[in-house]
């Protein structure tokens, strides 16, 4: 299941970016965060394909949403300037953004480089 973050859930459940200035992950197995707006088109074309991965890799991967729109905080402290972003957080290490509506090839292919998800 896609679960969609505001400022305060973010902190708690991926990184406490008012606390830590270093990358300290909140969260117990990787994770897929989508900055996307609802005016978006190719983040609607993306927002299907995630649902899909959540539910392949249920258990393995948390696959976050920020509406850029309202958490503009989160999108600032990100550095977003084009949505969608997606931001893969393996569970160890730091993170990888990549940019743009990426086919579900590349993303399952991402899950596996980034996030060592088989």
């Amino acid at each position: 299941m896609v679960t969609y973050l505001t400022k305060e859930t973010f902190k708690e459940k991926v990184f406490d970016f008012e606390k830590n200035k270093e990358w300290k992950f909140a969260g117990d197995k990787p994770a897929i965060i989508d900055f996307y707006a609802d005016w978006c088109g190719p983040c609607k074309m993306l927002s299907p394909i995630l649902d899909e991965l959540s539910k392949e890799y249920d258990g393995k991967v948390d696959i976050f949403k920020v509406d850029t729109e309202k958490e503009q905080e989160l999108a600032h402290v990100f550095g977003i300037r084009s949505i969608p972003s997606i931001l893969f957080v393996p569970q160890a290490g730091e993170p990888q953004m990549a940019a743009g509506a990426l086919p579900k090839e590349s993303l399952k292919k991402a899950i596996e480089d980034v996030l060592g998800v088989k």
